[in-house]
């Protein structure tokens, strides 16, 4: 291609981790090598939501392998068994020193994610230091110091991460937050200027596919067609506060309710989930989905489930909305009336809202949603076409590749109409 950026990807998280930013980052590196530029990975040791560095890289201390025609040097760093602040932390740092101290040749524009904030701030400082400075940009997926008051007593932890926040936005040169709700913060809380922070949705990341046989993929998931099946597909968290599903299994089990929980995924609370439902016959909790079957246990559900701890508002948008979205299967949301999550959903029109921490009423939600096939329809259909109006993936991925352009110094015809709002 005429005129290609050199980037340099910084993150924590990339494939083949299946949840949370992983699937971003990949997807947004693979779409700039794909469109010419030259993409320079540095990354972590795959290890999320297992909190687990995966079997074929626990005896790397580094390694440089090949991901879509891209090299992916991957550096090793501390991975919690039990996730705290401080270990967090430890992780973050560690990851931060190494890929700040990594070879990153001359390129034109640095992208670092958020999380992780410390690794961020490292590359931030090293960039300072440098004779030669690429523009940094910053891609925010959550709010340390939003999530720090929402979920820890700690004020002085959520000062710190405030004022470590907010020195890393204001100095980078550009910001992305995935919702306009994100730049408010940004903007009135941490003093980044309004200039340098834009709005880039995340996109639906699984294919939509056509065909899935309904009653034989039930079946081979071990669903029969009498019981409805609320599914939770993603990460076990102290933020998903998952204690509440286990809870609303054990009054569908004492009420003899046909009525199906599903955990599909890994976290650092999955331990204590499964200690806890023990006794306890409407619950499974499996390992995640493989990409193959993944779109097809979304679609068979009768219900899909976003459950968020009581008090988590504003930190961060469950990325697992966007694919719950295109699956075409209505959505159930545990969660604070106010929060991201349920502000996106009452957008989308594709599922509905009942307070969160209420096992009970969740229990009563999803019963009433699933035996009620028009609704189910009617929210299911609503789900896919906003997915196809506001989350497409080449949108997102033109904008990403503009905002990287303009960073570098190079933007093209598209920036005049971006900048009018046009696209």
């Amino acid at each position: 291609m005429d005129n290609p950026i050199s980037v340099n990807f910084v993150g924590l998280n990339y494939f083949p981790e299946p949840f949370g930013i992983a699937p971003y980052a990949t997807g947004l590196c693979r779409a700039l090598a794909e469109r010419g530029h030259r993409v320079n990975v540095i990354t972590g040791m795959p290890h999320y939501p297992e909190w687990r560095i995966q079997p074929p890289y626990r005896r790397k201390w580094a390694m440089t392998e090949t991901v879509d025609g891209m090299p992916v040097r991957r550096v090793r760093h501390s991975v919690p068994k039990s996730v705290s602040n401080s270990r967090r932390l430890l992780m973050e740092t560690t990851f931060g020193l190494r890929a700040a101290c990594s070879g990153w040749g001359t390129p034109d524009v640095v992208i670092c994610t958020s999380p992780a904030l410390v690794a961020t701030a490292a590359v931030c400082m090293r960039n300072r230091a440098s004779a030669r400075r690429p523009a940094i940009g910053v891609w925010v997926q959550d709010l340390y110091s939003v999530g720090l008051n929402e979920t820890q007593k700690s004020s002085f932890a959520a000062e710190a991460a405030s004022r470590l926040e907010s020195w890393v936005l204001r100095t980078a040169d550009g910001v992305i937050v995935p919702h306009d709700r994100f730049r408010v913060q940004l903007v009135e809380k941490l003093g980044v200027e309004p200039a340098k922070v834009e709005t880039i949705r995340n996109w639906t990341h699984v294919r939509s596919t056509d065909g899935d046989d309904g009653p034989a993929e039930r079946a081979r998931f071990g669903w029969s067609d009498n019981e409805i099946v609320v599914l939770h597909a993603g990460s076990m968290g102290v933020k998903q506060g998952l204690e509440n599903v286990v809870r609303a299994a054990q009054i569908a089990a004492e009420r003899n309710l046909n009525l199906r929980f599903v955990l599909a995924g890994d976290g650092n609370q999955r331990h204590v989930l499964e200690e806890m439902s023990l006794q306890t016959t409407h619950l499974d909790i499996r390992d995640p989905f493989p990409d193959s079957d993944f779109r097809a246990a979304l679609r068979s559900a009768d219900v899909l489930l976003l459950n968020e701890r009581p008090g988590v508002a504003e930190m961060s948008i469950p990325s697992k909305l966007t694919s719950y979205f295109q699956s075409g299967t209505p959505v159930l949301a545990a969660t604070s009336p106010l929060s991201n999550a349920a502000g996106e959903i009452k957008n989308a029109r594709a599922g509905i809202v009942i307070d969160s921490g209420e096992p009970a009423l969740l229990v009563d939600a999803a019963v009433a949603l699933g035996s009620d096939a028009p609704l189910r329809r009617r929210l299911g259909d609503n789900g896919i076409r906003y997915a196809a109006e506001e989350l497409r993936e080449d949108a997102a991925l033109n904008r990403f590749e503009e905002w990287i352009r303009r960073l570098a110094g190079r933007p093209t015809s598209l920036t005049a109409d971006l900048q009018r709002g046009r696209i």
